[in-house]
């Protein structure tokens, strides 16, 4: 047998595909519809309905995506959405479009404005009055705005009725808004069924889609709405546009890189940052703010990060977004850049593969993990995370990572780093600071204290103005580099603090920036702890020592590491020397005795026999320390890893890294969220609980109102208080004001919320 060969699209030159079956012939005459050749629906010029049916058709019997239709017929995919719906509703004369512009004489004439507004401040309702006067609610809602916006007088008010005959005042204009809002948010169908998105899954299974564009339906009342207040936060972190430069696009399927991206931080700041968390998230839920029938589940969401993973351009893409972070969301007069802290955090292993141990500071012991080493900016926010070589110390890991932050920094002025005691090396300061890095640590070790008559007052104003006082010692030292003689010099802030049982010791900050104030000095030093607080926030909300990945790989054999038989070498060597001094000092007393000559007498013999009996410990002790030091000499200090630890693994770092860069944007979406609490809104109690506030308001529901072109309105339901409600107001109007755009659409996003006392629900 022959195949038959397929169906030609279109018999008609110029027709426009509409997906792999359809396509599409418009000229003046009107348009044709052709499946596989054969002509299904023609329609004259100007019938608008039988076009709208012809699309919405289309799009039922699935010859085409949604998306693909509604392109197809120059539309967006929620206006073919409105399309089907009135069609189902109430046929094809639901599909005839209105009239634009008045017919005749408008409505809405000066009497029946008069009449609107007699009827208003009688306390009638919107949908009373519009009912009454036989025009829409948004009629009246104009009409009762002319007197401002036409210049129309307001007519007088009947006596008796209470009402002022100068207008509604401004209370009474924020309550007729809020009650129109109410009035259009009644119009919303609750909890609707999703758009069908099907025909995109089959094409998405046979790898000819891309990915799914975002559709919204209109619907009220749905969960997580408040997830939409983090896209412009969102955009700010440069998540999305970053890894669109570093990763370009994911494989063909229904879930494309910005859709995965979204719904992770989504996920994130929703309180289930793993994987396996979008198992106790409704799919349906979060699909509607994705704008899909669902959200992705999590063997999706592991292929799709896997994918990227692959890649090896997790690295690429935390660099592009610190550059992104320290040089493009700072706010006005403030540079992010100028303090910087680096430091190490253990993530610890609870697997069973073999992974070598770090000692840590949070559990006191050693146990297996990797390690991490972390930037954060001036406001504690992280910024950059790499991986630590496997053993390697902060010193090391910070002399590496400075070539990759001047990078990031993106010229040469001088950047103030602040670590702590685990960084302290001053032949690391003298690089530092030959390479435009000032250095800020604690000093290490044992020192002299400072005179007393050095120390004075100083102060500091913080970015919140609120004013510190310490009591500190500006001087100037001098650190030994090495064991040469060399010295490299340094500013040192001392203080004196207390200790417990009522004394008293000297810290001492070390510098080599000479032009900061000393109050700075101390508060930039003490605002370090931002950044462990970060450690601890970030491992209780957002997953930050969780294993993403449970896959490993064979750690080098031959990398050099410390032999651990030298350290119980010279532990030995300790011990045979402690032994030695206590046999020296019991000879030393035995010596003295004998050589004391008993009273009576004046002379003492001391035979050979004598003093050999007296220090013949002495003598053992001292062979048994030759022999330990001996021995300790010529044992290797660094051996290939293989002959110690042979099998050692290290775990995958592509997918942790992924990871990471979804959660920092997510902290610092939230974190910015806060911010604009405390700076941009009236909320009393801002600074102490507007990250609690923010939690509470991205998992609160709302409308989705897709209905204006161009445009994607999210208004939201009211908190519980009437303080939370006002403030989230507040917040929309900023939010709004910054015309943030849906990723993958052209919809910019309105934020309202509802009126308690006005909302439908109430």
């Amino acid at each position: 047998m022959t195949a038959q060969p397929p169906l030609p699209i279109a018999i008609e030159e110029g027709a426009v595909p509409v997906g792999a079956a359809v396509s599409l012939a418009e000229d003046a005459d009107g348009g044709r519809i052709f499946l596989h050749g054969q002509l299904i629906y023609a329609w004259d010029d100007g019938d608008t309905a039988t076009r709208r049916f012809a699309a919405a058709k289309l799009a039922d019997m699935k010859a085409a995506t949604v998306t693909e239709v509604a392109a197809g017929f120059g539309v967006d995919p929620g206006t073919l959405w409105l399309w089907r719906r009135e069609l189902k509703a109430s046929g094809v004369a639901g599909l005839v479009p209105e009239k634009r512009g008045p017919r005749g004489a408008s409505k809405l004439t000066p009497a029946l404005i008069s009449d609107i507004k007699v009827r208003r401040a009688g306390g009638d309702s919107f949908r009373t009055i519009a009912a009454a006067v036989d025009v829409s609610i948004f009629s009246v809602h104009r009409a009762l705005s002319m007197d401002t916006a036409d210049g129309a007088d307001t007519p007088a008010v009947p006596a008796g009725q209470g009402a002022a005959q100068t207008g509604p005042k401004p209370a009474q204009r924020e309550a007729e808004a809020d009650s129109t809002m109410a009035e259009a948010a009644k119009e919303l169908p609750v909890l609707p069924a999703p758009a069908d998105r099907s025909g995109e899954r089959a094409w998405a299974r046979s790898g000819l889609l891309e990915c799914a564009a975002p559709v919204f339906a209109p619907a009220a009342r749905v969960p997580l709405a408040g997830l939409f207040l983090a896209l412009p936060a969102l955009e700010r972190t440069g998540l999305l546009e970053c890894a669109k430069e570093t990763f370009g696009a994911l494989p063909n399927g229904f879930y494309g890189l910005e859709t995965i991206l979204t719904g992770a931080v989504f996920q994130a700041l929703a309180g289930e940052p793993r994987a396996e968390g979008i198992t106790r998230i409704d799919p349906a839920a979060l699909g509607r703010v994705l704008g899909l029938d669902r959200a992705p589940e999590v063997k999706t969401l592991r292929r799709k990060t896997a994918a990227l993973a692959s890649r090896g351009k997790a690295g690429d893409l935390l660099t592009a977004m610190a550059a992104r972070h320290l040089n493009g969301s700072a706010e006005p007069g403030q540079d992010l850049a100028a303090v910087l802290y680096v430091d190490g955090h253990v993530r610890a292993y609870q697997g069973t593969r073999k992974i070598g141990k770090i000692h840590s500071t949070r559990l006191k012991f050693p146990v297996p993990a990797t390690e991490e080493t972390w930037v954060a900016d001036t406001a504690g926010s992280p910024v950059l995370v790499v991986m630590a070589e496997p053993g390697a110390a902060l010193t090391g890991e910070l002399r590496r990572l400075l070539p990759q932050l001047r990078t990031i920094i993106g010229d040469d002025r001088r950047v103030l780093v602040g670590f702590d005691r685990g960084g302290w090396s001053p032949s690391l300061f003298q690089h530092m600071a030959e390479n435009n890095f000032d250095v800020l640590t604690w000093r290490k070790g044992p020192t002299e204290d400072v005179q007393p008559s050095h120390f004075a007052e100083v102060t500091h104003t913080d970015e919140h103005g609120q004013t510190r006082t310490w009591e500190a010692a500006d001087t100037q030292v001098g650190v030994p580099v090495g064991t040469t003689g060399e010295v490299f010099p340094m500013r040192q802030l001392s203080r004196q603090v207390n200790t417990p049982g009522g004394g008293s010791r000297q810290i001492h900050i070390l510098t080599t920036n000479t032009n900061m104030p000393a109050g700075e000095i101390i508060y930039r030093m003490g605002a370090r702890w931002r950044q462990e607080n970060y450690f601890r926030y970030a491992r209780i909300r957002f997953a930050l020592d969780s294993h993403d990945a449970y896959t490993s790989s064979d750690d080098d054999p031959e990398r050099s590491v410390p032999n651990p038989a030298k350290r119980k070498a010279y532990q030995q060597v300790l011990a045979a020397k402690t032994r030695y001094e206590k046999t020296l000092a019991e000879t030393d007393a035995a010596m003295l005795a004998a050589r004391t000559p008993p009273p009576g007498t004046s002379t003492v013999l001391i035979t050979n026999t004598i003093h050999n009996a007296i220090t013949a410990d002495l003598l053992t002790a001292e062979t048994a320390l030759e022999t330990a030091q001996t021995a300790h000499r010529e044992i290797p200090a660094r051996v290939p890893l293989g002959e110690i630890a042979a099998g050692q693994q290290v775990l995958e770092t592509e997918t942790k890294l992924l990871s990471h860069a979804i959660r920092m944007a997510a902290f610092n979406t939230a974190s910015t969220l806060a911010r604009e609490i405390r700076t941009n809104t009236g909320y009393a109690r801002g600074d102490d609980e507007a990250h609690a506030l923010i939690r509470q308001a991205l998992t609160h529901s709302g409308d989705i109102d897709p209905r204006i072109d161009g445009y994607l309105t999210i208004r939201l339901d009211p908190l519980p208080t009437r303080r939370a409600t006002t403030a989230i107001s507040e917040l929309c109007a900023h939010l709004t004001a910054t015309e943030t755009r849906y990723p993958g659409t052209d919809r910019i996003l309105r934020f309202e919320i509802k009126n308690k006392e006005t909302s439908p629900t109430n």
